[in-house]
């Protein structure tokens, strides 16, 4: 059994498109590596800074993510396909060498948020203008007028003496 920790750049489009670790951006390893009679047993977290917005109010966020990860890395003795071995869920050891990439792309989506909020009770923007509502918690617009009624507004405004839209 082998103990090891250390940090590799973050490889590109790791996340989703909302949310996503930078690529380049540390992630920081803590591994386990146990010799088994099939190859190599690999557990293990992985911790890495995510950035992305929200996806109700579209303001930017920063939160960190922790992964766990466990894999089980054969010996390449040319028998078995590659088919196979995502049927079976192991990776293939490749000259002394594993590659943790797939094993960390695969942890880190699917512990990423469907939908991320920048908090749990984020009210979202306002569908008739945009503005944020967590900004402007009493924020209003008057209620639309029915197309059908419109007609009484011009037939109201010229009871009282108003000018219409049409005159002047």
């Amino acid at each position: 059994m082998r103990t090891t920790a250390f940090s590799a750049p973050a490889p590109a489009g790791l996340g989703i498109e909302i949310l996503s670790v930078p690529e380049g951006s540390p992630v920081d390893f803590d591994l386990r590596l146990e010799a088994v009679m099939e190859g190599v047993l690999l557990t293990g977290t992985a911790k890495a800074e995510l950035e992305g917005e929200c996806a109700r109010c579209l303001e930017p966020i920063a939160d960190d993510i922790d992964v766990t990860l466990q894999q089980l890395f054969v010996y390449d003795d040319g028998e078995e396909s590659p088919e196979e071995d995502d049927e079976l869920d192991v990776g293939r050891l490749q000259d002394d060498l594993l590659d943790l990439e797939p094993l960390l792309r695969d942890a880190v989506v699917l512990a990423l948020p469907f939908q991320p909020l920048c908090s749990d009770d984020c009210p979202g923007l306002c569908v008739e203008c945009g503005a944020r509502l967590a900004d402007d918690p009493g924020h209003q617009h008057e209620e639309p007028v029915d197309p059908r009624w419109a007609a009484l507004q011009t037939f109201n405004r010229d009871q009282a003496g108003e000018p219409g839209p049409t005159e002047e």
